[in-house]
């Protein structure tokens, strides 16, 4: 039986552990470790990996840094399973033992993510297919094929950090009752379309260009760092989820400012109304730049910097769960190691 060393300890390990894998798995790996166990087995840091393994499983989503790490660092990485994230196929391609050590369900997500048909479900499924069809205008023809692998054992959907911080703010927008919102920045697909489908007018600001123009979504393509586009202690209600973080990086095309988010901190709440409502998802954890990626804060530096409004609700979400109305400084360490925590901040103006 192989031994395995599996780089990563969140969902993607999770799912990759309980899809089933043949080969006794001797513990698992974190880029920068900070913890000393993971169901059971010792957690290595990656650059204390030790010598006794077969194969090392990437179930990661950071695939190309993982690469260029093992590429640094030296490890084998014909002795690398990739599953997930990188370009092109890299590491241990040999289908004889993806197959022999990833087993089926593993296996279809590894075809899947590279959209290979070898060896997969698909060619005995169209055979199947072949010999029961009767219909000739419904025929398998080669011009016409399509193949899907990887949502045969997909599950129903998916629920994440952004699931839960868009709903979360939805339902304290909605019930509220406003009828007009301001907002910096969030996602389209997500938050705004909750807030139109309830019929609320949303006026959204963002440094980029808006892809469509949709009834009761009126756009500002300006920087928003000092929201000069809005009258001082004019807005009702405003929002603004996994945004504010970026301002100043330049990852936007937004001019570079260290002080950029504290700038549209002080500017929001100069715009809010007395009883405005604030609503604010942010990465939290030990707080650092991931330049040019994003800022990662600690709770209390969100709440001090809006000290002149009320903590109605400090909430987060991380791993495709939420906790709700937790103490601020229950993640002030927390350096997710990929899998990023999300707070959830409600304010009111007095």
């Amino acid at each position: 039986m192989k031994k395995i060393l599996v780089w990563g300890t969140g969902k993607l390990a999770e799912r990759f552990i309980k899809n089933g894998c043949n080969g006794e798995i001797l513990g698992f790996i974190e880029t920068n470790k900070s913890a000393d166990s993971y169901m059971g087995k010792p957690i290595y840091d990656s650059r204390q990996i030790p010598d006794q393994y077969d194969y090392i499983i990437v179930a990661n989503s950071h695939t190309t840094e993982i690469y260029n790490l093992a590429i640094k660092l030296n490890i084998n990485c014909s002795k690398i399973i990739f599953l997930y994230g990188v370009k092109r196929r890299e590491g241990c391609v040999d289908t004889d033992v993806l197959k022999e050590i990833l087993l089926e369900k593993n296996y279809t997500d590894y075809c899947g993510e590279f959209n290979l048909t070898e060896g997969s479900f698909i060619d005995e499924d169209a055979r199947t297919y072949a010999r029961m069809n009767r219909r000739a205008n419904f025929e398998i023809k080669e011009e016409y094929i399509w193949p899907v692998i990887r949502d045969k054992y997909a599950a129903a959907g998916t629920i994440g950090n952004y699931f839960w911080q868009d709903l979360w703010a939805g339902r304290l927008v909605i019930g509220s009752g406003v009828k007009n919102h301001f907002d910096i920045a969030s996602r389209l697909d997500g938050f705004i379309a909750h807030l139109l489908a309830a019929g609320i007018d949303v006026t959204m600001i963002d440094v980029r260009e808006f892809p469509e123009k949709v009834e009761h979504l009126h756009t500002i393509v300006d920087d928003a760092t000092s929201l000069r586009q809005i009258p001082d202690d004019s807005i009702e209600s405003i929002s603004a989820l996994c945004s504010l973080e970026h301002f100043g990086l330049g990852r936007y095309g937004d001019p570079i400012d260290p002080e950029a988010c504290f700038k549209c901190f002080d500017s929001i709440q100069r715009k809010l109304k007395k009883n405005g409502k604030l609503y604010l998802s942010l990465p939290i954890g030990k707080e650092r730049l991931e330049f040019n990626a994003h800022r990662v804060f600690y709770p209390s530096t969100i709440i001090e910097s809006f000290a002149s409004l009320k903590l109605e609700e400090f909430s987060c979400t991380a791993q495709g769960k939420i906790e709700y109305n937790i103490d601020i400084h229950k993640y002030d360490n927390d350096l997710h190691n990929g899998n990023y925590r999300y707070g959830l901040f409600y304010f009111t103006k007095p």
